[in-house]
Order: structure tokens, then sequence, then C-alpha cells
């Protein structure tokens, strides 16, 4: 079929979609324990109340949005409803983004839209686009597997090698703590790039990637002027760095730090990292970085089933040194590894408690589509194709036909690890407080004048005091062993800082209301939360510099397009014109 923005002058109409919700529900479509809450579902899941609860964007489809001449439609979190309406607008192309647990739901909607829009071309891109026989399994016109950028620009005949331009985003959109909204602007979100070359043989998006890193951003230079840009617009100098090793590029990192050292402009970034790069990095670099956040993949204890970058490196040493200057860590282990067995799995799980780190991800060794460890597992003939793809989510049973964990066996040494973790070390918020001032301590002994190092004792400090309301409602819900250290913590912090000015005070005792309802709503309720729509229009011919939403409130490019944001389930539409 010869479609018709190709025969003629206009754009192309481009829709993108992230799948439908409801998220986190059993039925016909999806799994309960597939909870769209990357922190809820597989970090903080056992701390109950004091689970951090954040929603995230489907990123990469504003990426492809903002870099295309083209009019782009980016349907984020809609209604199975909501999508079947959007694609009887008579869109030219037609992608759908999801992952492999999602399968379903992205067959269904390419249903959808070969009733309602038979004229469309239909492109399926995600991680689930890695699944084998998938443009077999799911009626499509294209499958993108990998980096979606490019080949969007050359399925369209536009310039293949175009510069990249980053979109304005934040990193997530809803952020609460015990249901007590985290106050200020959420994080900014920045992409430096894509894929990673380490290779762990479980790795879904190294493996995605081609084990290749394909910059967006090459320059430190680069970086910096997009921090600025992105920083003015959203107000807030916080960026999450969606990238899988951004310290692996030594020197792009050291260049970044020349840039906000030389304008005297110093940003603070919440960073994925190994082990091994962060030791060549070095911990003074890190501090003038203005790194405060780490996700570090400590895997295992074993010295059999560890991998490459973390074979030289002393794990509780390194979360220490890092918490010591104010660097929370959030540390990444796996459990029913080939290895593991019910006598040794214990083992590890000791190990990454051990570490003390702020915050620990436990997840099921889980063979995924594209990955060595599929192909290797698949051709022993141990890849469970009974189990259906709704299940392949890591956080209940195996997906592969491991010897020494039948059942759902597999999910109570999950349950166990996450009680276990959470009980010896108490709540990632208390521990996140605590490394703050610890950053805050060490530098006030040690800054010696020097201007970056003052500038992250100041950081450190405003942090802490930011956090410290949160001290009192802690304390109103936690175990009498943790309303100790919390207590303890609080003492310290006002010997050093002084009492809490009235106006935290008044917060704290907000912060406290808002818990206290959030533990009502749950009881009654339970504590899921569907994310609303996001309906975000890109034209033809912008500046390709991506607006906010209506729930962000600071100014925004003059060459922004429109955006409308429509909250589901109950929520109130919003419709501004920016």
């Amino acid at each position: 079929m010869t479609h018709s923005y190709r025969t003629s002058s206009r754009a192309p109409r481009i829709l993108l979609s992230g799948v439908f919700g409801p998220y986190g529900v059993d039925d016909e479509f999806g799994r309960a324990k597939n909870i769209m809450e990357l922190f809820h579902n597989q970090v903080t899941k056992g701390q109950g109340l004091a689970s951090f609860r954040l929603h995230h964007r489907s990123f990469g489809l504003y990426f492809i949005a903002a870099n295309l001449d083209a009019d782009v439609t980016v349907l984020d979190f809609p209604s199975r409803k909501r999508f079947e309406k959007e694609v009887q607008k008579g869109y030219d192309i037609i992608g759908i983004s999801f992952i492999t647990p999602n399968y379903k739901k992205a067959k269904e909607m390419a249903r959808v839209c070969r009733e309602f829009a038979p004229d469309a071309e239909i492109v399926l891109g995600g991680h689930g686009a890695a699944i084998e026989g998938v443009e077999s399994l799911i009626d499509c016109d294209h499958v993108v597997k990998g980096e979606g950028i490019r080949w969007f620009r050359e399925h369209l005949g536009q310039y293949v090698d175009a510069p990249i331009i980053h979109p304005t985003l934040p990193a997530s959109d809803w952020q609460t703590i015990y249901g007590v909204p985290v106050p200020g602007k959420t994080n900014n979100l920045l992409v430096p790039g894509v894929g990673c070359v380490n290779g762990c043989n479980f790795c879904a998006t190294s493996h995605y990637f081609g084990k290749r890193y394909t910059p967006f951003l090459r320059t430190g230079k680069e970086i910096f002027d997009t921090c600025c840009r992105i920083a003015d617009e959203r107000g807030t100098d916080n960026f999450f760095v969606m990238d899988e090793n951004f310290l692996k590029d030594k020197e792009r990192a050291l260049a970044l730090i020349e840039e906000m050292e030389r304008h005297q402009r110093y940003f603070k970034f919440y960073l994925f990292s190994s082990a091994e790069t962060i030791a060549n990095m070095g911990i003074d670099n890190l501090v003038r970085l203005g790194v405060i956040f780490i996700w570090i993949g400590f895997e295992t204890k074993s010295k059999k089933g560890n991998y490459e970058k973390n074979i030289a490196n002393d794990g509780p040493a390194l979360v220490q040194q890092l918490r010591d200057i104010g660097v929370s860590v959030l540390a990444s282990g796996i459990l029913c590894l080939e290895e593991h067995t019910p006598s040794n799995i214990q083992e590890d799980i000791d190990f990454m408690i051990e570490l003390n780190a702020d915050l620990v991800q436990f997840m099921l060794y889980t063979p995924l589509p594209v990955t060595a460890l599929y192909t290797r597992l698949k051709g022993k003939g141990l890849i469970r194709e009974d189990l259906p793809f709704e299940d392949w989510h890591g956080q209940q049973v195996l997906n592969w036909r491991h010897p020494a964990f039948p059942g759902d066996s597999a999910e109570q040494w999950l349950n166990r690890a996450f009680k276990m973790e959470y009980d010896a070390n108490f709540s990632s918020v208390y521990r996140m407080i605590e490394t703050a001032f610890r950053g805050y301590k060490t530098l006030s002994a040690s800054q010696n004048g020097n201007p970056h190092l003052h500038a992250r004792m100041q950081q450190m400090k405003a942090r802490t005091q930011e956090y410290r309301p949160m001290l009192e409602v802690l304390k109103a819900n936690a175990s009498p062993a943790e309303q100790l250290k919390a207590d303890t913590l609080q003492k310290e912090i006002t010997d050093l800082l002084g009492p809490l000015p009235l106006s935290a005070k008044l917060l704290a005792v907000g912060a406290r209301i808002a818990a206290a309802c959030w533990a009502m709503r749950v009881q009654l309720k339970g504590d899921m939360k569907q994310p609303g729509t996001i309906y975000t229009r890109y034209e033809q011919g912008d500046a390709r510099v991506m607006p906010l939403s209506t729930h962000d409130s600071t100014s925004v490019s003059s060459h922004a397009t429109a955006v409308v944001t429509i909250r589901d389930a109950g929520d109130v539409a919003a419709f501004t014109r920016l």
C-alpha cells in the first residue's frame, strides 16, 4: 500500500502511544504485580507506607516526536477508550511502545488500529519489540528494534544524522512518600545517550542497543548547554540522568565539570553507574560533578556469578565512601541466579543488606528476549514458553526452569529479601536524610575554601533542611526501633543546624496530616495510583523544544506547541495553550 503522506506535500501525521491502562491490576491484559511505578514495584515495595511513589513517562516517545519534521502526537498513559478515540483522527503512522509483560496490550492496540484506522501504518517499538517473531504475533507493518529517532527519520526520508534535540521533560510527574508530596519541582530528565558497552548477560537495555553506546550529547559542553536550557525552563537544577553508565565516558564527564566550574553553575545529578566506572572516575570528581544519587548494579557477592564490573571492588566500602560525601546509593541485586540454591541464596541477600545502601532493588534472574542469557537458556530448553508474557516481569515467578526454585518459591525468597532488608536498615527515606546530613558534616570539615566543595556543602545543607520535616512523619509511622534512630538523627541535626524554623514546623504538621489521610486511603481503597493521561502535540516546523505540561507552572520557550494534559479516572481535565 502507498500511503497518502508519501505522495503529497503535507506533513505526515504520527501518533506515538504507550500502552493503555489500568496498570497493576489482574485482568485479561495484565497483572497486579506489574505495577506502573519503578520504585514501588521493585525497590521500596517492602516498605509499606514509606515506599517511594512516582510515575515515569514513556520518555522515548517524546524524544522521537521532538526530532521529526512532522505533526506528532504523544499519548502517554491512555485508557483503552481514550486510545480508541485518538486513532480515529486520521493518522498516517501509529507507533506503539511496550515492554514484554505488556505484549497483550500492544496486540490489542494494534487490533484497534486495524479496525478504526485501516490506512495507518502500525509501528511497534520499545523492549517488547525484541520478542522473537513479534511481527507475526502482532498485526503490524514495522518493528523498530533499537534506537527509534534514526529509524523514523530514515523511514520518513528525513536527514538521519541531524543533531538530536533534547526535549524538556520532568523525570516524574507525581512523587510522594507516606502520601506526602515531595516539595519543589520534580527532577529534570537528561538522556545523554542510550546503550551500554558492558553487555551484562541479563541486561535487556545493553543488548537491545547492540551492546554499543549511542551518544545524543557528545561533549561536556553540549551537556552543560542542554542542562542550562532545561533548568531555566523548568526552574530546577536537579537532573535524573537516564543513561545506563553515564560516567563510562570519563572525558565527557570531566569536560562537563570544567564547564560548570568555569561558569560557576552547579547542577545536581542522579545517575546510573557501575562500580568499576565510579572507581575510575574518582570520588573527588563525583563531588565536583554534583552527584547526589547513584544506582549501582552490585548483582551478587559470589565470585562465580559476579560480573567484571564488580570483581575488583569492595561493595560495602564503596557505599560507605559515597554516603559519607552525601551520595545516596541504590544498590541492585539479583536473586535465583543459576548457581543459587535454597542453601546459598541467603548469602547474597545478606550481602545486599550489609551494603547498607539508601535503597536496595531485588530482581529475579529474568532472561528477556534479545539478551545473551535468553539465547543461552533457550538453547538448553529452559525458557518457559508456556508462561504468558504478562508474567515476565521479574517480581513473582521465574520465566525459566530453575531446578532449585520450583513453583512460587522464587517469590517467597524475593518477599523475604525485601522484608529482611527493610527490617535491618529501616526506611529509605530515613537513610536518605542521614546521607544528606553525613555529606554536610564531611564537607563542612574538609572544604578548605574550595568553591566547588563549598557549593556542594551548601547543597547538602539545603537537602538536609528540605528533608527534616519528614522525620516527624517517619516517627509517627515507624517501628519503635526506627523511631529511636530517627529521634537520634533529628537531635544531631538540630545540634548542628539549629531548630526547625516555624514554616518548617508547620510543614511537618501538614505532612503528618497528609500521611494520615494516605494511610486511611490505603486501608479503604488500596495503594494503587493510576497515572492520568498525558496528551502532547508537536507541530511541524517547531523548534522542537518540549514544552511543559499544565501541572508545571514555569515559563516555556516561545516556540512551544499546544499541550493538553488530560487526567483520566475521574481526575479533572485541563486544557492549556502554551
